[in-house]
């Protein structure tokens, strides 16, 4: 079947069953390697896009479900404003370890401040709290998210 998908500001057409999750679709039609497939159950974040400005879990979640939507994906978050100071951020407070966790959180980080949140740590911690990151950056990745929201 095609599909239509809006991805980085750019239309796309995609011939695939509809029930293939929107992870594999990125990551295998389109090459767009940043978002990750960790637990392949939507439980640690590493496959986080924007919808339409919100953070949405692609891992299994059906490219179906995604058309006529805007998708942003950690490739096209340094094209704004607030996702390029989050990348900033992220640099300057040395927020990846391993990295396999970054894309996800530089995209949820990015909601986050674009809702004029991200100064109050409670808050940030509970935004974050479907994203998992083994390596124990956490405290590097609040202060980046703290940085990037104050330099607004």
């Amino acid at each position: 079947m095609s599909l239509s998908l809006s991805i980085n500001g750019e239309q796309h057409e995609i011939t695939c069953d509809p029930t293939t999750p929107l992870a594999y679709v990125l990551r295998n039609a389109l090459k767009l390697k940043g978002t990750k497939i960790g637990c392949g159950l939507e439980q640690c974040g590493a496959c986080a896009v924007l919808v339409d400005g919100e953070v949405a879990l692609s891992c299994s979640a059906a490219v179906e479900q995604f058309v006529g939507k805007e998708i942003v994906t950690i490739e096209g978050v340094g094209a704004t404003e607030i996702g390029a100071r989050v990348q900033d951020a992220f640099v300057a407070e040395t927020a990846a370890q391993c990295g396999y966790c970054t894309s996800g959180l530089v995209v949820a980080a990015t909601a986050l401040i674009s809702d004029g949140r991200g100064t109050d740590r409670a808050e940030t911690v509970e935004a974050l709290d479907q994203h998992l990151c083994r390596c124990g950056s956490h405290p590097r990745v609040l202060r980046a998210i703290e940085r990037a929201a104050k330099a607004s």
